[in-house]
């Protein structure tokens, strides 16, 4: 496995690089977040690891970046901050999962391996998913109501197909919280909610007909009946 690093501490770099080699894995480590843009090849590597506060490029343009080339390889953010800001800032730029420092070599493995595992499961997708006036091109990642393309951030694509594959069945916040993060904390339900009220002002707000429902105490649902 081949792990791409940003890490603007030497010491903190080179003792991750090791971790990472005494479990097999090659850690490829950069320090300037603009280098690793300037030769980053897509699908290069299976896993990318990024710093947010380092110099050149911060560890989220950089996300951006390889989000516009790299649709699929898994980012995983490393930060000295928890705010929720820089959390949705993260995911909206197409993060995958996010760590505080400072952390466990052991729990950062454990994240790396869930977003592997998740990589390597076959998607079984459709084509086009229909729910009234709403149409989801999964393969494509794009989204349209009344025919006109409604832009969406990656995690509020995952969000909405994970509410569309329900076909109607309310879908629970901790159920969501595991897909989308694969681990549950309380965190990630207080984002959700976050992601719920942007999709509604994006899918719902210029409609008469609501899509997306809430079931007080239970969860959401995607829907054109209430």
């Amino acid at each position: 496995m081949k792990i791409l690093l940003l890490e603007d501490d030497f010491t903190l770099s080179k003792e991750i690089s090791a971790f990472f080699r005494s479990k097999e894995f090659e850690c490829f480590p950069y320090y300037d977040g603009a280098l690793l843009l300037k030769k980053y090849s897509p699908y290069e590597y299976d896993l990318i690891v990024l710093d947010i506060n380092v110099p050149g490029k911060n560890g989220i343009d950089v996300c951006k970046g390889i989000r516009e080339i790299d649709k699929k390889t898994p980012i995983l953010m490393l930060t000295a901050f928890s705010e929720i800001e820089d959390k949705l800032a993260s995911f909206d730029n197409g993060a995958d999962d996010y760590l505080v420092k400072p952390f466990h070599f052991e729990e950062l493995f454990a994240r790396i391996l869930s977003l592997l595992r998740r990589k390597e499961i076959p998607q079984q997708t459709q084509q086009k998913i229909t729910i009234q006036d709403l149409e989801i091109l999964e393969d494509e990642m794009k989204i349209y109501r009344s025919g006109i393309e409604i832009k969406l951030t990656p995690k509020e694509f995952k969000l909405i197909l994970i509410l569309a594959h329900a076909k109607g069945k309310v879908v629970s916040k901790q159920f969501i919280a595991e897909k989308l993060w694969d681990y549950h904390i309380e965190t990630n339900q207080n984002t959700i909610e976050v992601y719920i009220n942007f999709l509604r002002k994006k899918i719902d707000k210029d409609h008469d007909i609501k899509l997306l429902h809430t079931k007080i105490g239970y969860g959401y649902y995607l829907n054109d009946q209430e």
